[in-house]
């Protein structure tokens, strides 16, 4: 009972440091990667090459005072912020960073991930609601369509995982493409299942940046039309905590894609596997994610609706029917 309670407490410290230092880091990974894609300098005065610029933006925002403007439903306001948290550390519970490193393995872990990302929906949800201001309550019905839409091929995409692998736990889908590169779903080559497979994977990652709010399909705070979305009212640590929830929520999608498709923790050439690998993936897509974000522009809301819906639904039923017509072939 003692060790399970340190075991516990142990992998609740780990847990909730990497997820802190992810929510801080990656702001600063992001801005200095913004500015070199757009020939600027980037963050340089806080610590060498601005690495304590995040600690200062912590410590600004924790300074400034919580506004609670007139008018609004002062406890949904407060608590959405800190729903925008609960799902994406919560969901660092159920990630296999490698065969003996992850706080807890569920036969159902798939689906308590997918039930935690319509938890993160709701938050925004309330914040605009009750932001009590229009802009935050049509950036907030955007983004519940645009999390509702990609949502379905990105789970129909993982069904064809889950028939391929046996299993809903991510450890053993993670298990079941050890051996190299070549084993991994991306490139699964036995059974026929690299003509799926792949489309499964760029199904999937559209998804996980359009989940994510962003750009080009950052909708849900377009500064354009929407000021700053179903964030506009929220200042301090307010702001901070839905902006963390973003940055965990790239974390989570990212541990999600390499566990799913590349493979976990494994080796490329299926020597020495281990955590190494997975955080080296996990990050590699990351930077993906912020390459994108700077490189192509805002689309309008009309069309990544039409691309879910039109587009990227019907290509994940087909991938799903081809998938299962060749495993029952085979």
């Amino acid at each position: 009972m003692e060790t399970s309670i340190w075991r516990a407490l142990f992998y609740l410290v780990g847990i909730m440091a990497f997820a802190g230092l992810n929510a801080a880091y990656l702001g600063w990974c992001e801005r200095k990667g913004a500015a070199r894609i757009q020939r600027r300098i980037g963050p340089c005065e806080a610590g060498y090459a601005g690495l304590l610029q995040p600690l200062a933006d912590g410590l600004k925002l924790m300074s400034k005072q919580l506004l609670v403007p007139d008018g609004v439903d002062g406890i949904i306001f407060r608590v959405a912020p800190v729903l925008a948290m609960i799902p994406a550390i919560t969901s660092m519970v159920v990630i296999p960073f490698s065969d003996n490193i992850g706080a807890r393995a569920m036969e159902l872990s798939v689906l308590l991930l997918f039930a935690l990302a319509s938890i993160g929906m709701i938050a925004i949800l309330l914040g605009g609601w009750a932001s009590g201001n229009k802009y935050a309550i049509i950036s907030a019905a955007r983004s519940v369509s645009q999390n509702l839409a990609y949502e379905i091929p990105m789970l129909i995409t993982v069904i064809t995982v889950v028939m391929i692998s046996g299993s809903m736990n991510l450890r053993d889908i993670a298990i079941d493409q050890q051996g190299g590169f070549w084993h991994w779903n991306i490139f699964r080559l036995e059974n026929g299942h690299f003509l799926t497979m792949w489309i499964s994977f760029i199904i999937f990652f559209i998804c996980s940046v359009a989940e994510t709010n962003r750009a080009p399909f950052d909708m849900a705070e377009a500064e354009s039309e929407l000021v700053a979305g179903f964030m506009t009212e929220y200042g301090s640590m307010g702001f901070g905590l839905f902006m963390m929830g973003e940055y965990l929520n790239i974390v989570v999608g990212a541990c999600l894609t390499a566990t799913l498709f590349l493979g976990g923790w494994d080796c490329p050439f299926g020597m020495t596997p281990g955590v190494w690998w997975f955080l080296i993936k996990i990050y590699i897509l990351i930077f993906t994610f912020i390459w994108i974000r700077w490189t192509y522009p805002r689309t309008q809301i009309y069309r990544l609706l039409n691309l879910s819906w039109k587009i990227l639904i019907p290509f994940s039923l087909a991938n799903l029917l081809i998938t299962a017509a060749l495993i029952k072939v085979f």
